[in-house]
């Protein structure tokens, strides 16, 4: 539609019992049913009952009085395409993959279709519902798991918070990397945040440096906040480092080892030993 507005922000108090979400929302925005759907199918309404406010994709649910019908219709983020992910293995309870740069680790009341988990609820077999464990960074790339009951969402993100997955990341950085190992213990936003650098190769000709990187806590942009910290800002890091750089921000999560809360086996996934990932247990 040439003459569809570019933001349309809605909240739609229902008077009446009986009503269907697609009616309401084509009578109160003059959009098309048929657009009205795809917005649905892509995370952009909600609907609030009582206390509780979820998103909702069907467009033919029958509205109760006293609900509230939310709309947030952003055309830009609307008319994006999500990149497309690699599974490296449905565990059933949870799944693991490779996270390519611009997909979002999780949505907002904008959409959701740009995700990772609306990815694989929609591309699984069978289908089922998809829960966030832990986040990459959408500029960031690599091995992301995740849930789809919520009980395994909890013994999942258990292990992250005891520190019994064992997470290794690869960087470009900007200069020359003078140390073989180094370790960096500085607070992030006034909590305790620990990482690891080592380096692997310097490239002379660009002026950058290959280093292999731990963490120990999981901080908001720990890996890249540190790294400026150090004075060796990753290549592509328009925000804590060069704004001028071109390229892609150089963050690859490459390596991730556990052991199975369900299998109670070793899960071992190498992205760099194996471009799909290798899994043992």
């Amino acid at each position: 539609m040439t003459d569809t507005p570019k933001h349309i922000e809605e909240h739609i108090n229902i008077t009446e019992n009986n009503s269907l979400a697609v009616d309401i929302l084509a009578q109160e925005t003059g959009l098309s049913k048929q657009h009205i759907k795809q917005v649905m199918q892509k995370g952009a309404v909600w609907l609030t009952k009582g206390a509780k406010t979820q998103r909702l994709r069907r467009a033919k649910r029958t509205l109760k009085k006293g609900e509230t019908l939310h709309l947030y219709y952003d055309k830009t983020v609307l008319e994006r395409s999500p990149a497309e992910p690699t599974l490296l293995v449905d565990e059933g309870k949870y799944s693991v993959w490779n996270k390519p740069y611009g997909l979002l680790s999780q949505g907002s009341k904008w959409g959701d279709h740009c995700t990772i988990t609306r990815w694989a609820e929609q591309h699984l077999t069978p289908q089922r519902n998809s829960f966030i464990v832990h986040r990459l960074d959408r500029a960031a790339t690599g091995i992301i798991i995740i849930a789809h009951e919520k009980q395994a969402a909890a013994a999942l993100s258990k292990l992250f918070h005891d520190r019994k997955i064992d997470k290794r990341y690869r960087i470009q950085v900007h200069g020359k990397f003078g140390e073989d190992t180094l370790r960096i213990d500085s607070d992030i936003d006034e909590r305790s945040a620990v990482s690891h650098f080592s380096l692997i190769n310097y490239d002379e000709t660009n002026d950058q440096s290959e280093l292999d990187v731990n963490i120990e806590t999981g901080r908001k942009h720990q890996i890249r906040r540190h790294a400026a910290e150090l004075g060796f800002p990753i290549v592509g890091d328009r925000l804590h480092g060069n704004e001028n750089d071109k390229q892609d921000l150089q963050l690859n999560a490459y390596y991730m080892r556990f052991i199975c809360p369900y299998a109670k086996t070793e899960k071992v996934f190498d992205l760099l030993k194996n471009k799909r990932g290798s899994c043992n247990g």
